[in-house]
């Protein structure tokens, strides 16, 4: 590949944001930092880049962090960008999320998670299963016997396309239930706001969603939690149940992480690793964990590797039952 001067002093720049201290311990270990966010402002990419961004530089980790919003193609126009540039993006992380996975899946995205270099998950969210706070259902045991007494009119709801993660959360829940996770009804909405709609208008039954956006709806006397995707109630609401303690294997958290172009240097990796990790630690880091209701996940390379792999594979296999590959 041939460089220009300018991908050369890109290059140059990006080592240059590496010259601070390399410790954790509330020094500088970054100049600076550039996120790459495939996907535009306000969304849940968008937010925990900036979020992080936020804490690390507040917390003197970093000295300054830039953001870039470059969406299209389902978060594979970023994803390009970064590899087609690696060697002049090594200042830059990229946030993504569990899309990354079904979308290559799909094919939908040409590109995968092993085309980069994994630097860390960071931080999840849950999902949950939620009805309207007046509904006559209280318990996921309603909701099944509902279900089972009149399947085709017993409808759940996404935010998503049939096939995308809200749709596969459900099935998830369905088939952790012991029900076939290809028969019962489910209707996709454009966004959250619309499945939201549909729920309180009585449209869907039951509504599929993250755990922190249940959150903010419950708080809001807008939606009962019927369960949780995680093994343990979150601190963050744990009044809500879990899937687990009612005897429903569903385990799922839609992680998010940081990723960097292929080829990153070890000792850049690394220093990467050391301020992610030290930030989680921060007080600062807590302030926006709390604020927008995500759960600490750190992984680091080869850890964040073996839990992708073991995605694919769960998420695989179902959206092959499903009929979607």
């Amino acid at each position: 590949m041939k460089f220009t001067r300018r991908v050369m002093m890109t290059a140059a720049a990006a080592m240059v944001a590496f010259s601070g201290t390399a410790q954790a311990d509330g020094h500088q270990v970054l100049d600076s930092i550039h996120f790459l966010i495939p996907g535009g402002a306000g969304g849940g990419w968008d937010g925990t880049a900036r979020g992080t961004g936020e804490a690390l530089t507040e917390s003197g980790l970093v000295g300054t962090a830039s953001y870039e919003n470059l969406s299209g193609g389902g978060g594979g126009v970023a994803i390009a960008n970064l590899i087609e540039n690696a060697e002049s993006s090594y200042g830059t992380l990229m946030v993504n999320s569990t899309p990354i996975v079904i979308r290559s899946l799909t094919g939908e995205i040409a590109q995968s998670y092993r085309d980069l270099t994994l630097v860390a998950g960071t931080v999840g969210d849950y999902a949950a299963l939620v009805v309207a706070d007046d509904s006559p259902i209280q318990t996921m045991e309603d909701a099944l016997a509902m279900y089972r007494e009149s399947p085709n009119d017993f409808a759940i709801g996404g935010g998503s396309v049939p096939g995308g993660m809200d749709h596969l959360v459900a099935a998830i829940v369905m088939q952790g239930a012991g029900e076939d996770p290809t028969a019962f009804n489910y209707i996709g909405y454009d966004a959250g706001g619309e499945a939201m709609a549909g729920l309180l208008s009585g449209e869907i039954d039951a509504l599929s969603t993250g755990f922190s956006e249940a959150i903010a709806l419950a708080e809001q006397g807008e939606v009962r939690i019927l369960g949780v995707t995680s093994q343990e109630r979150v601190p963050a609401y744990d009044s809500a149940p879990t899937f687990a303690e009612q005897g429903i294997d569903a385990d799922f958290v839609n992680w998010r992480g940081f990723f960097a172009a292929p080829g990153l240097p070890e000792d850049m990796l690394a220093t990467y690793q050391e301020a992610l990790g030290a930030m989680l630690e921060t007080e600062e880091w807590e302030a926006v964990r709390s604020r927008m209701g995500l759960v600490n996940i750190y992984r680091p390379g080869d850890e964040f590797r073996t839990f992708l792999d073991a995605q694919e594979q769960q998420l695989g296999d179902l959206m092959r039952d499903l009929g979607f590959l």
